[in-house]
C-alpha cells in the first residue's frame, strides 16, 4: 500500500488546495461577482459538457487503465496507445456533424426554459473533447503510476484561471458573456498541458494500425461509454435538470451546496487515481487476495477519514453560510447534508465499482450503470417538482444506497468478499454519535472558551467553526487512533509524532 499511500496523500493535498480554491470561487467570487443567472449559466454549460463527456470520448481512458497492463512488449503497449487516440473520432465526427445540422433545434430546446442558454450552447460540445482528450491523455500517466501532476492540472489550472478570470469581470476589465467564452479557452488549454505532460511521461512510438484483440476494445468501450454516460448522468443530470423545471439562479444555490457537501468525498476521488490501474492489475492477473486487501483498507480508510470531514462540514455549515452572507443561498443546508451523506456512503465502498468496472464482469457495471442513470432520472422528476433542491439531492442519495447494495452483492457473489470488518461498524458508531453529540451543541456552548479569547459577546463565525472544529477533530482522532480502526491512520499519526519528537 505504501505507492498508494504516498500518491493517495499528495493527491489528497493537492484535491483539497483544488476545493480551498474552488471554495473561494464558489462561496464568494461566483456569488459576488457575477449575476446569479450567469453562475447558473456556467455551472449548466459544463455541467452538460461532463454529461456527455463519455460519449464522446467513447470510454476511451477507461479502456486504457483496463487493457494498457495487459500488453507484455513495449511495441503492443505502443501500438495500444497510438490506437485509443483514434477511438474518440468515432464518436466526434459523427456527434459534430449532427450537432452542426441540428444546431438550431438543440440549442432552442435546451434553453426553452431559460433563453440565456441558447447563444452559448455550442460550449458545451466542445468543452466535452477538451474535458475527454485531457482524461485520455491522463489516463496514460496514471498506467504509469503517475497520477500527481494530472491530478494537479486537473483540480487546480481551471480553477486558479477561473479566480483570475472573475476578478477581471470585478474590475470590468472584460463582461460577464466574455468570462463564459475565457472558461472554454481554460479548458482548451488545460488539455495542451496534459498532453505535453503525458507524452514526457511515456512517449510511444506511434503506431496506428489496429491492435488484434481490437473487437475486445470495443466491446469494452461500448459497455463502458454508456456506463460512463450513466455515471456522469448521477453526477450532473440535478445541475442540467433544475433549469429545465425551475428557473436557473436556483442552480446556483444548488451548485454552492454540492460543492461544500462533495468536500468529504475529496479522498475517494484522490485514491481512485492510484488505485484503479492497481485493482486493474490485480484482476489482470488474477490476484484475488491482493483485490481483496485493497478492498478492505480502501473502505475503512475512507470511511474513517471521510467520517472527520463530513463531521467538519455538517456541524459548521450555519456558521459557513453566514461566512457567504447571501441569504438566498441558505436554501442549500439540506442539500449539503443529503449529498454529504451520499459521499460518505459511496467511500464506505471501498474500490466496489473499480473491482467491478476492471473485471471480466464489467457488463455488470454497465447494467448498475444504466439503471443508476434511469433510477436517478426518475426520481429527479418526481422530487425537483415537489421540493426543489433538497429533492435533486436526495434522487442522489437514493439511487446511490440502491445500487451501492447492488455492487456489494455482486462482488460478495462473484470474488466472495465484502468490503466491511467489524471495525466498519464501529466506525459508522463513533461518525453517528459524534455528529448526534455536537449538533445538539449550540453556538452559546462555546463561550465559555470564546470569553478566555476574547472579549465580544457576539462570537465570529470564522471562530467558532475554528474552536469547534478543533476539538471535534482531536477527540474523533483520539477515539479511532485509541481502537485502532485504521491501521494505516494511526501509523500516519505515529510518523507525525515521531518527527516530532526529533526536532
Amino acid at each position: 500500500m505504501s505507492v498508494v499511500l504516498s500518491q493517495s496523500f499528495r493527491n489528497t493535498l493537492i484535491l483539497f488546495l483544488g476545493f480551498a480554491i474552488g471554495g473561494i470561487n464558489t462561496l464568494f467570487l461566483y456569488t459576488h461577482f457575477i449575476d446569479e443567472d450567469y453562475y447558473g449559466l456556467v455551472t449548466f454549460l459544463f455541467s452538460a459538457a461532463n454529461l456527455i463527456l463519455p460519449l464522446v470520448v467513447f470510454g476511451t481512458q477507461h479502456t486504457i487503465i483496463k487493457f494498457f497492463s495487459s500488453f507484455s512488449t513495449k511495441e503492443k503497449q505502443d501500438q495500444f496507445l497510438s490506437f485509443t487516440l483514434l477511438m474518440p473520432l468515432f464518436f466526434i465526427i459523427p456527434l459534430g456533424l449532427i450537432g452542426t445540422t441540428f444546431y438550431n433545434g438543440i440549442s432552442t430546446w435546451i434553453s426553452s426554459k431559460n433563453a440565456i442558454i441558447k447563444n452559448y450552447s455550442f460550449i458545451i460540445f466542445f468543452s466535452a473533447i477538451f474535458m475527454g482528450y485531457f482524461e485520455v491523455f491522463y489516463a496514460w500517466t496514471k498506467v504509469k503510476l503517475k497520477s500527481v501532476f494530472g491530478n494537479f492540472v486537473k483540480e487546480i489550472f481551471h480553477r486558479v484561471c477561473a479566480t483570475i478570470l472573475l476578478f477581471l469581470v470585478y474590475f470590468k476589465v472584460i463582461n460577464e458573456e466574455q468570462f463564459v467564452l475565457a472558461m472554454l479557452a481554460v479548458y482548451f488549454f488545460r488539455m495542451l498541458i496534459m498532453i505535453v505532460y503525458a507524452l514526457i511521461v511515456y512517449t510511444p512510438k506511434f503506431n496506428f494500425t489496429i491492435p488484434d484483440n481490437v473487437k475486445q476494445l470495443f466491446s469494452y468501450s461500448f459497455f463502458i461509454i454508456v456506463a460512463g454516460s450513466a455515471g456522469s448522468i448521477l453526477l450532473e443530470i440535478d445541475k442540467v435538470m433544475i433549469p429545465q423545471l425551475i428557473e436557473i439562479e436556483e442552480v446556483a444555490y444548488y451548485s454552492v451546496a454540492i460543492y461544500i457537501g462533495s468536500v468529504v468525498g475529496i479522498p475517494l476521488r484522490a485514491m481512485q487515481q492510484i488505485i484503479t490501474p492497481l485493482t486493474a492489475k490485480a484482476l489482470n492477473n488474477n490476484d484475488n487476495n491482493e483485490v481483496e486487501r485493497l478492498y478492505h483498507k480502501s473502505s475503512i480508510n475512507l470511511l474513517v477519514v471521510g467520517g472527520l470531514l463530513f463531521l467538519l462540514i455538517n456541524l459548521n455549515i450555519l456558521d459557513m453560510y453566514k461566512i457567504i452572507n447571501k441569504p438566498s443561498y441558505t436554501e442549500g443546508i439540506w442539500v449539503v447534508l443529503i449529498i454529504s451523506i451520499a459521499k460518505l456512503f459511496d467511500m464506505l465502498l471501498g474500490t466496489n465499482k473499480i473491482i467491478i468496472a476492471n473485471s471480466k464482469y464489467y457488463r455488470l457495471f454497465f447494467y448498475i450503470s444504466v439503471g443508476m442513470a434511469l433510477t436517478v432520472i426518475v426520481f429527479n422528476r418526481i422530487l425537483i417538482a415537489k421540493i426543489g433542491n433538497d429533492g435533486a439531492a436526495l434522487a442522489t442519495l437514493i439511487t446511490n444506497v440502491i445500487f451501492g447494495i447492488v455492487g456489494i452483492v455482486l462482488v460478495k457473489r462473484k470474488f466472495g468478499f465484502l468490503p466491511f470488518t467489524s471495525k466498519t461498524w464501529i466506525s459508522i458508531a463513533c461518525i453517528v454519535i459524534a455528529f448526534l453529540g455536537f449538533s445538539q451543541i449550540p453556538n452559546d456552548a462555546f463561550t465559555f472558551i470564546k470569553d478566555i479569547i476574547v472579549f465580544d459577546k457576539n462570537i465570529s463565525p470564522v471562530l467558532s467553526i475554528i474552536i469547534r472544529s478543533i476539538l471535534v477533530s482531536f477527540l474523533y482522532l483520539v477515539v479511532i487512533y485509541s481502537l485502532k480502526l485504521s491501521l494505516d491512520l494511526n501509523k500516519t499519526i505515529q510518523n507525525i509524532i515521531q518527527k516530532r519528537k526529533l526536532f
